[in-house]
């Protein structure tokens, strides 16, 4: 009766886990074990710091669409970090060796003050800046051609695209532009075009 059972047992366990996973277990053994792998599973630890709909590790053909989506200039599709900011698509996207990682929405300069294009490099980041001209909060600036940056604008979330900078790149989602902030290096690559 004890072999019989233990055969039983060990013909349960093989079919809960896969044929040939286990040869002389119980099913209770079986049953720990399945259990506690699902647990580990559901409880694995998530990536930590990403922001909501941050794109990881898009396969090539995704990153294609999204390059295409976001018509990203090829000047941005290189090795490293790159910030890729679309005037016509009011779009910034963050892209690091050609893969695009985060995306924002952003205005620019009025037509009195407008936002330079070219191919920068962030020269400046200052976390809590306050501009010295016009007295007005920049968080999150990174600056890249003279007094015009790339920054957060409370101005720019409570009214939208009915208001303009004085030429800064501004940012209306302050999680993702601080998530960036972190990320982005003096020396990496700024793109500003109209595509």
């Amino acid at each position: 009766m004890g072999i019989l059972r233990k055969v039983c047992a060990t013909l349960t366990a093989v079919a809960f886990v896969g044929v040939g996973a286990l040869s002389a277990t119980t099913s209770a053994d079986a049953a720990t074990q399945v259990a506690g792998s699902a647990q580990k599973s559901a409880t694995a630890p998530k990536p930590a710091g990403l922001p909501p709909k941050a794109v990881t590790k898009a396969p090539a053909s995704s990153t294609s669409k999204l390059i295409a989506k976001y018509k990203i200039d090829r000047r941005c599709v290189t090795k490293g970090r790159v910030l890729c900011i679309n005037k016509k698509t009011r779009k910034l996207v963050y892209l690091v060796n050609g893969k695009p990682v985060q995306v924002m929405d952003v205005r620019f300069g009025a037509m009195k003050t407008p936002t330079r294009s070219g191919v920068f490099k962030v020269y400046r980041k200052s976390k809590n800046h306050v501009s010295s001209l016009y007295h007005s909060k920049m968080p999150y600036a990174m600056f890249f051609s003279g007094g015009q940056a790339v920054h957060y604008s409370s101005d720019f979330k409570a009214r939208g695209y009915n208001g303009a900078s004085h030429g800064c790149v501004n940012v209306r989602d302050k999680n993702k532009i601080a998530w960036v902030f972190a990320r982005v290096h003096v020396g990496d690559k700024v793109v500003v075009y109209s595509k």
